[in-house]
């Protein structure tokens, strides 16, 4: 132990021998006053606790938080914790507190000297740190990810790391072995663990969450995988200066193998377009956009028996949004700039990745909204608020690339899951309110590199400018911030569009205002616009048609049909011929709705006089929020019926010459409540064929499902959030109440369905916590 602490002591003296003479004096007096009991490198003694822990800091360990607590605690000490009192001179005081400064810096406030390229090259030559290690989005899975290891980590903890791995702990690198009932035998890191199950990565990288009743015996190794570094003295000083330089920002001195070395095959697209039984793979759980589960192990006659078997609470400043995806036994959930990897039996969490939120982010991203994220290969890919696209490692939820879609300075964010699609990652952002111009684009999901992008406004001059008459062409917006959907028989991909800017001001933008309140259909390979459909033309209510494309394959009127199904915003459900764009069918489906009288042959809708907002307000239905809004819909091909959150509703609209500015939203008006009157919601039931509403459920309550969608299943069950704060489940043909459970929260979430062997489970995000559920 003197040896080590010896080896440490001389590596802070070599790391500090460029420091002020008061801090010279300053290492004198912790050597003399402090180290007996807090250790030479103040990482905790026989008698004192670490004093330079930077995971500790918000803790009450430590001594102090800031240097002024720190002076507090020197001159005042610790009477209950055994800490003497010390006078000392405020000259001598105020050195020992910068000393101590100095030992709590990480690594990256003084890296070691050294040849920084050699340490490099044994990094990832003869240490082969590599192999376990990822840097910057390349090398292995099996170890914690260094690419920020110089901020996170001081110089002594990362030395000790290297002589010694066990002694520093990392949570969910502990070694493991298990042997099992079935006779097998499996090692591997522990992951998770409670007295009840056990959630085991091998060393191949794959996942195995067992139950302890599984485990006859189970040994925790004393060492960890990572062996001692064997290194001479300069190789070790050479490593040390370049792993002391690793944050995420700054550059890489080594030449990284050009692809990372792969543990796990990952999920193919084939696994995506065909789903794997019991998987829910993408946002939707199919390409199609359908939330309708071939699973039917729930069903009419046992739903009553239904029971929450686990939740995981995440901290959010709001409710969450997100649908999560289920693959190979792993749940992957999100808030903004956040996800986590969960145990899908269990709830027990496997990793987490967190970025801190971007300060300047305005609109919907700025309010913390995430809505989840896509999986391919080996990686997740999520977006963040400030309108980045990043792909984690399936395995672990280290960062592997890191792409800019957009700058968020200029009104950008994201909000809304990635779409994959064969070896592409494809994304809209958000900042459709707040003048921002909108586009889809696709990146490799190999690199992160930007393959196309499709812009869903024109800007001045471009072809379709002339649907935007007057200067609103350069603030237009049109986001595309909702999760689009793809089908592969046409290879295109169809994605929905939001509204125009000025949101209710239309005497700037004179025009249908292309491709605003749209869905497009493009190639998914070089984002090339093969047919689009406008829903409502100059949209002034701020109607986006962000809602999802629905795929069905059925019969319509008569023949088989490639068939697009949306419920739109503006109250009316839509039918299109998906291959051509053709438009079949448009009826409304809510009662409120005083817009239009209804949509002609054409497509368009027969829009009514004086619906128009003025500056004095004009009232119209359907509101602002929509008659439905961006929650998830369902069909499901037994009954022929498809299944919507509908709000009856109305809002007097106002318009305002108010102009775009940096830093606000782009309204040109506002809405308010219509006085006296109440808004109703249900969940109604479309048949496909004649757009009538077969059967409806009204909602009763406060209101808290006024942003869930819903569930379809094999099993005859529709499942929902109602408006009271339950989940619930009704008979898919009749809307007959069959069971619910009382969340007791506001919803802001959509469904999904999984199985793991041989169990469905039903999940949802309630609030700020994800809730699974099972038969009992």
């Amino acid at each position: 132990m003197k040896l080590l602490f010896s080896g440490l002591f001389a590596m802070l003296l070599c790391a500090t021998s460029g420091m002020s003479q008061d801090n010279e004096a300053g290492r004198k007096q912790f050597e003399s006053r402090c180290a007996g009991c807090h250790g030479v490198d103040g990482a905790g003694g026989e008698h004192g606790p670490s004093i330079v822990d930077i995971r500790r800091r918000g803790g009450g360990e430590g001594g102090g938080r800031t240097r002024l607590d720190l002076r507090e605690t020197i001159k005042n000490g610790i009477p209950e914790g055994g800490m003497p009192a010390f006078s000392l001179p405020e000259q001598e005081l105020d050195a020992l507190v910068a000393f101590v400064g100095v030992l709590r810096a990480p690594a990256a406030g003084h890296p070691t000297a050294g040849d920084v390229q050699a340490g490099a090259n044994f990094f990832v030559g003869a240490g082969n740190c590599f192999q376990c290690h990822t840097v910057k989005g390349r090398g292995g899975a099996l170890g914690p990810d260094l690419s920020n290891l110089a901020r996170e980590r001081r110089l002594a903890q990362i030395e000790q790391a290297l002589r010694n791995p066990g002694a520093l702990a990392t949570p969910g690198y502990r070694p493991v072995t298990v042997r099992l009932r079935d006779g097998r035998t499996l090692r591997g890191l522990a992951k998770n663990e409670s007295n009840y199950d056990l959630q085991l990565q091998a060393e191949d990288g794959t996942f195995h969450f067992l139950s302890k009743a599984q485990v006859v015996e189970e040994t925790h190794q004393p060492k960890s995988l990572m062996p001692a570094v064997k290194a001479t003295d300069e190789e070790m000083r050479n490593l040390l200066a370049f792993l002391t330089r690793l944050t995420s920002d700054g550059p890489v001195s080594i030449s990284l193998p050009p692809v990372a070395p792969s543990i796990s095959a990952g999920i193919s697209f084939s696994d995506i377009v065909t789903p794997r039984a019991g998987d829910w793979p993408t946002y939707h759980g199919h390409l199609s956009g359908n939330r309708h589960s071939p699973l039917h192990e729930i069903n009419t006659e046992n739903v009553a028996r239904l029971a929450p078997k686990w939740m995981f609470p995440i901290a959010s400043s709001r409710s969450l949004e997100v649908t999560p995806l289920v693959v190979e036994g792993v749940m992957y959930v999100t808030t903004a700039n956040q996800a986590y990897a969960l145990d899908a039996r269990s709830g027990r969490q496997i990793w987490h990745y967190a970025l801190p939120l971007t300060k300047g982010v305005i609109g919907d991203a700025g309010s913390g909204i995430n809505r989840g994220v896509a999986v391919l290969g080996d990686k997740v890919f999520m977006v963040t608020d400030h309108a980045h696209l990043l792909a984690l490692s399936r395995l672990n939820g280290q960062l592997l690339w890191d792409t800019e879609m957009a700058d968020y300075r200029q009104h950008y964010g994201a909000t809304s899951a990635p779409l994959a699609v064969d070896n592409l990652v494809i994304s809209g952002t958000s900042g459709g309110d707040e003048g921002a111009r909108g586009f889809v684009a696709a990146y490799s999901a190999a690199t992160g590199e930007r393959v196309w992008r499709f812009w869903t406004m024109p800007a001045a001059g471009e072809p379709l400018s002339e649907t935007w008459v007057g200067r609103a062409i350069e603030h237009g917006c049109v986001d595309a911030w909702l999760t689009g959907t793809f089908d592969p028989s046409t290879n295109l991909i169809y994605w929905p569009t939001g509204n125009p800017c000025p949101d209710y001001n239309g005497d700037e933008r004179k025009g249908d205002n292309l491709y605003a309140n749209s869905v497009l259909a493009l190639d998914p390979q070089t984002g090339k616009l093969r047919w689009h459909f406008q829903f409502t033309p100059h949209d002034l209510h701020d109607w986006d048609a962000t809602e999802t494309p629905m795929l069905v394959d059925a019969e319509f009127r008569g023949r088989p049909r490639k068939l697009l199904l949306q419920a739109n915003r503006n109250g009316f459900f839509y039918v299109l011929d998906r291959v051509t764009g053709e438009f079949l069918l448009g009826e409304p489906f809510v009662h409120k709705l005083t817009w239009a009288s209804g949509i002609g042959p054409d497509g368009r809708p027969k829009v009514l006089p004086g619906t128009d907002p003025t500056p004095q307000g004009t009232k119209v239905c359907p509101s602002v929020v929509g008659a439905t809004n961006w929650m998830s819909t369902a069909y499901n091909p037994a009954t022929g019926l498809f299944y919507v959150m509908a709000l009856e509703s109305c809002n007097i609209y106002t318009k305002s010459d108010a102009w775009w500015e940096p830093g606000k939203s782009f309204y040109g008006g506002g809405t308010r409540r219509v006085p006296g009157e109440k808004n109703e919601r249900f969940l109604r039931a479309i048949d496909i064929q004649t757009g009538k509403v077969v059967w409806e459920l009204p909602m009763v309550g406060a209101g808290g499902g006024g942003w869930g969608g819903v569930l379809s299943t094999a099993g005859g069950l529709v499942f929902l959030c109602d408006d009271s704060g339950a989940f619930a489940a009704v008979d898919a043909k009749t809307g007959k109440p069959l069971w619910h459970f009382h969340t007791n929260q506001a919803w802001h979430a959509s469904p999904m369905s999984y199985m793991l062997d041989g169990r469905q489970y039903v999940a949802v995000a309630a609030g700020s916590t994800i809730i699974s559920f099972a038969t009992r």
